[in-house]
């Protein structure tokens, strides 16, 4: 068995002479070009699919090679996954020649065998470099260029870089990354090859955009592997929704990735007590920068809500009408989905994601501790979760307690603190009884969203002071607007009432 350990990269067809530019001062060991062929193999149910496993034979010259790939990890472009290659005399799959341990426990091989049959093949031109890096490892760069088809005619284009590590440090695989990305126009790939013709041979139309959900860490995990748990949960969240909006003009993906971004920056200042800062200085100063590139998603929402079902928020104005149009000039005036792609395939956007993917794999926060973080981290999780959750839950407390009247700004002042107080949460409530935590967080969610709904009535307000409406038309706007706020603020009320009064559901 080997542990395919690489970088994938989606890019343009002409990228190839941006890639001779790139190693022309490395050492090349070897060079050479090849037209590969690949059939995929499943059973008409797709049982191996089902175990994320993926069985292939590659053609190549006169000789024919098996593969089979397990379940992996694969973290913003980087893929780790075990796989097993024998070779075969024809392109016919033998099973009998993979390890009995590389299949799932109570999978009848035998019968599998009986049942696959070919799905799609994937056919490419891949020319390839192994070049010696400076610290002595060998990276293998491949540039493939083909597609991806089924047997009943379905079609999609590849142009793919493939970083591996040959031998050597994992570090080689970033450094050589970073080189590619300086002038921009590759973008980190989480779907494999086999996950693409997948997706053709099932009719997949694309993923769906899903909510941020609690970060599935357990008792057994250490602190530290808690930390990269939490971590390796928003990076997943943040590029599976990057793929979607790549796919489709979804707003609500880049929603989803500023949420999965939040939850980064409160997982580093939630463990910041045993980390320090300076250890991932850079890393939020590149987060803070994408979190105002995307700010203007907030904006998109609340207009898309406003307009929705032809303005039927509104319906109650005179001037319903005048702002929907104005409301509908100010989203063509955001920010095009070409700019948001172009963000994407950003050098600058494309070096996050790799600092961000070698900071969790390689540790990078380890150089910076002393011997007493180092024995906090190795520490279990949960007391450190009792103590963290403690701490959020008093500060809560403070600023929402029923002493405190909070009008339209004190609830907007508040809506940092009650995000970062949910997301510290969200990186630790998996320990706990799911009944009592959902019971518990619901109120403050339902008070979050309140506060949301307050923000939804700025880009009226603030239409109502700079248009050239009538006095009576800004009266009645006022008025609405008074109603509105009022009827929010009576129920969250409510909702701070019933968090108040819950028992926290973590041991103190």
């Amino acid at each position: 068995m080997e542990t395919e350990i690489e970088l994938k990269f989606f890019v343009s067809s002409d990228f190839s002479r941006q890639i001779r530019d790139k190693i022309a001062d490395l050492k090349v060991l070897q060079q050479r070009q090849r037209n590969l062929g690949n059939i995929y193999y499943d059973t008409p149910d797709f049982l191996l699919r089902q175990h994320d496993i993926g069985l292939r034979v590659r053609r190549y010259d006169d000789v024919f090679v098996q593969t089979l790939k397990t379940a992996g990890r694969v973290v913003a472009g980087l893929h780790q996954r075990p796989e097993y290659n024998a070779e075969l005399d024809s392109p016919v799959p033998d099973l009998s020649l993979i390890p009995a341990d590389a299949w799932p426990a109570g999978l009848d091989v035998e019968a599998l065998g009986a049942n696959i049959h070919p799905l799609f093949s994937t056919d490419f031109e891949r020319q390839q470099w192994l070049l010696a890096m400076p610290d002595s490892s060998q990276v293998e760069l491949a540039f493939d260029c083909g597609d991806v088809t089924t047997t009943d005619g379905g079609y999609d284009p590849i142009c793919e870089v493939e970083i591996e590590l040959k031998s050597g440090q994992t570090d080689a695989l970033f450094v050589l990354a970073r080189e590619l990305a300086e002038n921009g126009g590759l973008r980190l790939g989480n779907l494999s090859k086999a996950a693409r013709g997948y997706r053709l041979a099932t009719g997949y139309q694309g993923d769906l955009v899903k909510p941020l959900s609690i970060v599935k860490v357990g008792d057994s995990e250490s602190t530290e592997q808690a930390f990269v748990t939490a971590l390796e949960h928003a990076l997943e969240h943040w590029h599976y929704h990057e793929q979607v909006y790549v796919e489709r003009p979804e707003p609500d993906a880049i929603f989803e990735m500023c949420n999965a971004v939040a939850l980064i920056r409160q997982a580093l200042a939630l463990y910041g007590g045993l980390i320090p800062r300076r250890a991932s200085a850079l890393l939020r100063q590149e987060l803070q920068w994408l979190e105002g590139e995307l700010d203007w998603i907030n904006e998109a929402r609340a207009i898309e809500r406003l307009v929705d079902d032809k303005g039927y928020f509104l319906r109650k104005l005179n001037v319903q009408k005048p702002l929907l149009a104005k409301l509908s000039e100010n989203y063509e005036a955001l920010p095009e989905r070409s700019e948001v792609l172009e963000l994407l395939h950003s050098a600058r956007y494309c070096n996050l994601l790799l600092d961000l993917s070698r900071w969790i794999l390689t540790r990078g926060w380890q150089p910076f501790l002393d011997d007493k973080a180092r024995e906090k981290l190795a520490e279990p999780i949960r007391s450190f979760a009792n103590r963290a959750l403690t701490t959020s839950w008093n500060e809560l407390l403070s600023v929402f307690s029923l002493e405190h009247e909070l009008d339209r700004f004190g609830y907007l002042d508040q809506q940092p603190r009650l995000t970062r107080n949910l997301l510290s949460g969200c990186c630790v409530a998996a320990l706990y009884d799911v009944e009592d935590r959902e019971t518990f967080r619901l109120p403050w969610l339902d008070l979050l969203q309140g506060i949301d709904d307050i923000l939804l009535l700025d880009p009226v307000r603030k239409l109502a002071e700079e248009e050239d409406f009538s006095e009576e038309d800004k009266a009645q706007i006022e008025k609405w607007l008074r109603r509105k706020e009022e009827s929010l603020s009576h129920a969250m009320m409510q909702s701070r009432q019933i968090g108040l009064n819950l028992d926290p559901y973590w041991d103190e």
